[in-house]
């Protein structure tokens, strides 16, 4: 059996389209709010990894390395932005 990393692109996407599709999942179905999260009363937290939209990637110093969080609470409406600087050995 191949590995899946080791598939062309083309292949792969087939191979995850048919293991979906075997469990009963649709692959195609567009999710909204109330598909991915129910409740009055959810808790959010997103580091990024790489820069995009909403938030910017790690960045790497000579000190550690710095990221960039968001926390969001539907209850309360709170939205806190975190910068934090971790120190790497």
């Amino acid at each position: 059996m191949t590995a899946l990393c080791q598939s062309p692109p083309e292949k792969l996407a087939e191979t995850l389209y048919l293991q979906l599709r075997s469990v009963g999942l649709d692959p195609e179905r567009v999710l909204h709010t109330n598909d991915l999260v129910k409740g009055d009363d959810v808790f959010v937290a997103a580091t990024g990894v790489t820069t995009g939209a909403l938030l910017r990637g790690v960045q790497y110093t000579d000190a550690g390395a710095e990221t960039d969080s968001i926390v969001m609470r539907s209850c309360s409406g709170t939205i806190r932005r975190v910068s934090a600087y971790h120190a790497l050995e």
